[in-house]
């Protein structure tokens, strides 16, 4: 499988989408979160200066070099960095990683990038790491996922929003329709939240899991999409927090968020995820992308 050969052209294409995004507050709400009231302050321009990271790292136990597989031609984090740089509420995008091949491929198309450590645990710590070696300061950090190569500005957009007009969240994120065939797929998380719109519980697991054992086709499951954003205050809080189990054992980042009390703002959206997990789901993007003629 060929790895990156750059290309400095960008994607200005654009697909037909419509996009709902559920609950998002507006007006002042009451900071309610566990300890919120330590690091979250009220301004007239809460939450304004955005920075986009996207986390990179070679090693990986499913698909090693991943960020590096070509898509049509093109590195995939380069794809991603292009579809993340159409969105309108990022001041900047970087690519945060611990590996010189994917550096100087992402410098190489233009990218900024911030060299971190091995020792990072997950893609959220890797965030922190860079924001903390970046010049200027951030009111929130959206972690970008590299394997999305088809992102929607949209969604950037839409998880950003929600995390401004939320002042007792410290954390966003997107979920989109479940396909009943993903159900069982533990590459495929599954997210549940309560009727304002925060996040009760994510899983590899189906959830909820009725008694039957069974998908319920009628049932509107919850896919994750991956895309967080962060308060940048709570960030470097995060990092400081102990692995929890849950978190472990679902080997689920976010879960740690939740275990420690806090609070965690979700959006749907209508989105046809398109994840690239394992080398197969490449020619699987290639095939859409062909489809809509995105190149």
């Amino acid at each position: 499988m060929e790895l990156c050969s750059s290309s400095s052209s960008s994607s200005s294409s654009s697909s037909h989408k419509a996009w709902i995004v559920h609950g998002i507050l507006a007006g002042t709400a009451i900071a309610a979160a566990i300890g919120a009231h330590m690091y979250l302050g009220r301004s007239s321009k809460f939450r304004s200066r955005v920075v986009g990271i996207i986390p990179a790292r070679y090693a990986s136990s499913r698909f090693e070099g991943k960020p590096l597989v070509q898509i049509l031609g093109k590195p995939m984090i380069q794809r991603t960095w292009e579809r993340s740089k159409l969105a309108s509420t990022l001041d900047h995008i970087v690519v945060a990683t611990d590996d010189e091949r994917i550096a100087e491929c992402c410098r190489g198309f233009g990218a900024d990038v911030i060299m971190t450590s091995e020792s990072c645990r997950n893609g959220t710590e890797r965030c922190n790491e860079a924001l903390e070696k970046l010049e200027k300061k951030y009111d929130v950090v959206v972690n970008i996922q590299g394997d999305e190569p088809l992102i929607e500005p949209e969604i950037i957009d839409g998880v950003v929003k929600a995390l401004q007009v939320t002042p007792d969240a410290v954390f966003s994120t997107a979920v989109t329709s479940l396909r009943p065939e993903d159900g069982l797929d533990p590459n495929r998380v599954k997210c549940v939240v309560d009727n304002r719109g925060y996040a009760i519980y994510f899983s590899r697991g189906l959830i909820p899991y009725n008694k039957s054992g069974k998908v319920n086709p009628d049932f509107p499951y919850m896919l994750h999409l991956g895309i967080q954003s962060f308060d940048s205050k709570f960030l470097k809080v995060y990092s400081e927090l102990q692995p929890t189990p849950l978190q472990q054992e679902e080997d689920l980042e976010q879960l740690k968020v939740l275990e420690n009390g806090y609070k965690m703002k979700v959006i749907k959206v209508d989105h046809e995820a398109h994840g690239v997990d394992t080398p197969d789901d490449v020619e699987k993007i290639e095939s859409l992308m062909r489809e809509r003629n995105l190149s």
